[in-house]
């Protein structure tokens, strides 16, 4: 099985300050990575590193066949998926908008935009402004359109806050799916995840490196 992100002494530098600071890590493709550590250990620089949203700095890294240094790391961003703590949503769109919005801008085929939006259950949402959606609803949007991308791989930024028990089972549900179906997620949470039997690994972040993975 092929890896689907290599990094190898991998440094990101912002305004002088070290993001990461020289991480080496490999992922192999349909595996689940977690991502876990304090506030200010690196784990969403390197969420956005992995995505193509801040460049390598120094080092090797090659994301889904893409070399970040020799080329053009955007081309990483249509192959990842991103959801963060909150959606990139037009608050006065409603949700069907918001997904066909988003589908023209990619080339997706809005077809299956009810079904994936009755999977996520909320299909009962579909004319509703984003503006009036709960935290928990924007999350499920914010899913639904990861189903409707269907990116090889899936960057999780804390999908866990604001969600109450129910959304968490879903949520780890749907990420099961994801994997077994070939794509790689990483998810940055400072809780562990309930996949049944499937397994996951964990890695632990300090100061912009990987200092443990198990």
């Amino acid at each position: 099985m092929r890896d689907s992100v290599h990094l190898l002494d991998a440094v990101v530098v912002a305004n002088g300050f070290p993001l990461i600071s020289g991480t080496t890590l490999n992922i192999e493709q349909g595996t689940v990575t977690v991502i876990k550590g304090a506030n200010g250990a690196g784990k969403t620089s390197l969420l956005q590193l992995i995505g193509g949203l801040v460049p390598l700095s120094h080092g090797e890294g090659v994301v889904a066949g893409v070399d970040l240094i020799r080329q053009d790391r955007r081309a990483v961003r249509r192959r990842v998926g991103w959801l963060g703590h909150e959606g990139s949503f037009y608050e006065d769109l409603t949700v069907a908008e918001n997904l066909a919005f988003a589908c023209a801008a990619l080339s997706v085929n809005p077809v299956e935009i009810p079904q994936v939006l009755e999977r996520v259950d909320l299909l009962h949402r579909i004319d509703t402004r984003a503006k009036d959606l709960s935290a928990g609803q924007r999350r499920r949007v914010g899913i639904a359109w990861l189903l409707l991308r269907r990116p090889e791989i899936w960057l999780m930024d804390e999908p866990y806050a604001s969600i109450d028990a129910q959304g968490r089972a879903f949520l780890e549900e749907i990420i099961g799916d994801a994997s077994r179906a070939g794509a790689t997620v990483l998810v940055s949470s400072h809780d562990e995840l309930d996949l049944g039997k499937q397994k996951y690994r964990t890695i632990t972040m300090a100061g912009g490196r990987v200092v443990k993975s198990t």
